[in-house]
């Protein structure tokens, strides 16, 4: 559940960086996503294009914003974003290192409380730190979305305890896990560990058969997702024997 809203899938594609619009369209009902992300830069790129693929597509639209460097220029966007896609949720990204993009944990607080207070319903795009994850929600989000890794690294879970660690501390939050996902088997562990969802697009966009590998994250979220609702065994040092030692045949 996502600001009241219920989704049926938990994987959440983002739309750049595909070879065609046709591969986009293809990969996304694959995916079985039923919630994409848009940048608003695109859309003033391509303008009334992709909005009709957009429409096509018929998912619902998260705009983010992506590129903003500043709580002036993430707050604009957000205003444009809803005044063009007539909806109030917000991925907010306010960049704070040009490298790593890794986010600017004032400027994305500061950020947070004036969209929300203005009704926006925000997705803040944060680290896996815990005094800025309650910042944020003292803010008014309902959503925290640590990243794995750097975006578009590919380097899947770079600090699995800590992210354990914001698993375990807001336990009643959607947590989605976005940005740094490279591989199925990496959104696989981020579901077993009890995220809500993964957000991603390089992995899918730029793999040498976006609509095959779609497919093998949309399998991935739903199995990790099952395996941590079964209940994974814990681990242990030694070994195991699954089978009693009663009842064995003696030898004489």
């Amino acid at each position: 559940m996502f600001y009241e809203a219920e989704l049926n899938s938990r994987l959440f594609l983002g739309t750049a960086g595909y070879p065609s619009p046709e591969v986009l369209i293809q990969a996304l009902e694959e995916s079985q996503t039923d919630l994409i992300t848009v940048s608003l830069r695109r859309e003033g790129q391509e303008g009334k294009s992709f909005r009709e693929i957009l429409k096509k597509v018929n998912k619902r639209i998260l705009p983010n914003t992506a590129g903003c460097y500043s709580v002036k220029e993430a707050v604009t966007t957000a205003h444009m974003a809803r005044e063009l896609f007539q909806t109030n949720w917000i991925k907010l990204e306010v960049i704070g290192h040009a490298d790593t993009l890794q986010p600017d944990p004032f400027a994305l607080v500061e950020a947070a409380r004036i969209l929300c207070d203005e009704g926006f319903e925000v997705f803040p795009y944060t680290t896996e730190d815990l005094i800025l994850g309650e910042k944020l929600l003292e803010a008014g989000c309902k959503v925290l979305m640590p990243w794995a890794s750097p975006i578009g690294s590919g380097q899947g879970l770079r600090n699995i305890p800590g992210l354990l660690s914001m698993r375990a501390y807001f336990h009643d939050v959607p947590l989605v896990i976005d940005a740094g996902i490279g591989a199925p088997s990496q959104a696989a562990l981020a579901m077993e560990m009890g995220f809500d969802a993964i957000l991603l697009n390089t992995a899918v966009a730029k793999a040498k058969d976006p609509i095959k590998m779609a497919g093998a994250f949309r399998d991935a979220t739903q199995a990790g997702r099952a395996a941590y609702q079964a209940g994974l065994m814990p681990r242990r040092d030694m070994a195991y024997t699954s089978t009693p030692t009663f009842g064995l045949a003696e030898f004489h």
